[in-house]
């Protein structure tokens, strides 16, 4: 027998037809068996969460924002064998297309969303850079300057108006109702 092996489950090969033609179902059974890949997804079981990530990294081009171990298993995983073996069949392809507007709601939206702007717009509630915002709390006037990136009180910076209202009253508080921003930044 050759270095490739057939898969055992080749020989389950199916056809189906899509939009008057018969085309051959794509299946990981059907593509030739690579060891390589076998041992490649089992040595991603002894790697640690940071060594996943740079992986993770290396395959897909980009950093993950998980620093979970099992789905960076999975995701690596799936990445090997569509590197190994091809991503999703054609026929895979036209039923995702063809009943992916059946998929829930919320779904729908994250598939339909737009990227995020490279730099995220400003909060229209807050006012211009520069402006001092006051609050009167237990008789005490507190001043917070707004800056391009965060807000400064008492010489310290905080990155939300959020935290400058907890450090103020002590309790959680949204920052805009805490200092009585309403829409467009008015006070």
């Amino acid at each position: 027998m050759s270095d490739v092996e057939r898969h055992p489950a080749s020989e389950l090969g199916e056809t189906m037809k899509t939009a008057g033609e018969t085309a051959v179902r794509a299946r990981a059974g059907a593509r030739t068996f690579n060891p390589e890949v076998n041992s490649d997804v089992n040595a991603l079981k002894g790697m640690t969460v940071p060594e996943l990530a740079t992986t993770f990294r290396k395959l897909y081009g980009e950093p993950t924002h998980s620093r979970n171990r099992q789905y960076l298993i999975k995701r690596l995983t799936w990445r090997i064998q569509e590197l190994a073996y091809g991503g999703l069949s054609q026929g895979a392809l036209v039923l995702i297309s063809k009943h992916g507007d059946m998929l829930p709601e919320g779904w729908r939206m994250r598939l339909a969303a737009k990227p995020p702007a490279e730099s995220p717009e400003r909060d229209p509630r807050l006012p211009p850079v520069g402006t001092n915002l006051q609050r009167v709390f237990d008789g005490v006037t507190h001043q917070v300057q707004v800056c391009t990136d965060d807000f400064v009180y008492q010489g310290k910076r905080f990155k939300s108006l959020s935290a400058v209202a907890r450090r103020i009253a002590g309790t959680p508080w949204n920052g805009f109702l805490f200092f009585g921003l309403g829409k467009g930044g008015t006070q």
